[in-house]
């Protein structure tokens, strides 16, 4: 009579015997498509509420050196004592530093993705002309106002590109001073005027893309998003193109 012979196997892979180690759900969701998306429409909402505020506080400007100078001391003193001087203020400020890498993080990462994704047409003609401008104007625009980013904390927060105050040396309380005499400079203002421009794209189509990005797409409320996006970023850039044209022209100094 025959004998039968069994045999035990092992497992033939690892797999078996280990199991994956689960990564933390937001940075699981932030490997997806939707995860970046989110990304890029709430820090896209967080900065436009800095430039919104940014430009809001500077129309101070307006009201003479003491005003301006007075609001950027009180930025410094910002839950002052509970928090050392200018804490807080650098707190916001690398907050608003970490949003940015997000978003361009985000922004980099999901251009990789369309690119090797297939292409998915849009609910309609209307969207696609918005979109398409936006995927041309959208990377080189958000590149250049991320330079004029670097040069306009260069001149005006830490006066590197800015030593014109008092003995030749910037001085951080003489906001008022330091902002008309940087924008006296005509090549800097021009600058500054065509990066605001440049932002004002930015802001319009990162507005109306948002909306996307979020799911608050229904193509029943199209226009509101175009005027919201349209009102958005021309209260910004009018704002902020105002001063270095009034400084030109005479009207602050």
């Amino acid at each position: 009579m025959a004998q039968v012979v069994t045999s035990h196997r092992g497992p033939v892979t690892g797999t078996a015997t280990h199991q994956r180690k689960k990564r933390p759900f937001l940075l699981d969701l932030y490997s997806t498509a939707v995860g970046k998306k989110y990304v890029m429409g709430l820090t896209g909402i967080a900065m436009m509420g800095f430039v919104l505020f940014h430009m809001i506080g500077n129309l101070k400007m307006y009201l003479g050196a003491t005003h301006l100078d007075e609001y950027a001391e009180f930025l410094k003193q910002l839950l002052v004592p509970i928090a050392p001087e200018g804490v807080v203020l650098w707190l916001l400020r690398g907050g608003l530093i970490t949003f940015l890498f997000l978003h361009l993080h985000a922004a980099w990462s999901l251009t990789r993705l369309n690119r090797h994704a297939r292409p998915v047409k849009y609910q309609s003609k209307r969207d696609y002309q918005i979109a398409n401008f936006a995927s041309r104007t959208m990377r080189w625009s958000g590149m250049i106002v991320l330079a004029f980013i670097i040069w306009h904390l260069s001149d005006l927060t830490f006066g590197v590109a800015n030593t014109v105050g008092t003995d030749g040396v910037f001085v951080k309380a003489e906001v008022y001073n330091n902002v008309v005499r940087s924008f006296q400079r005509v090549p800097v203002s021009i600058f500054y005027v065509v990066a605001n421009i440049l932002l004002g794209i930015h802001l319009f189509h990162g507005t109306w893309s948002i909306f996307q990005s979020l799911g608050w797409n229904n193509p029943r409320f199209n226009n509101w998003r175009r005027g919201f996006a349209t009102g958005f970023a021309a209260i910004v850039v009018l704002g902020n193109v105002s001063f270095p044209i009034a400084v030109m022209a005479g009207i602050v100094g």
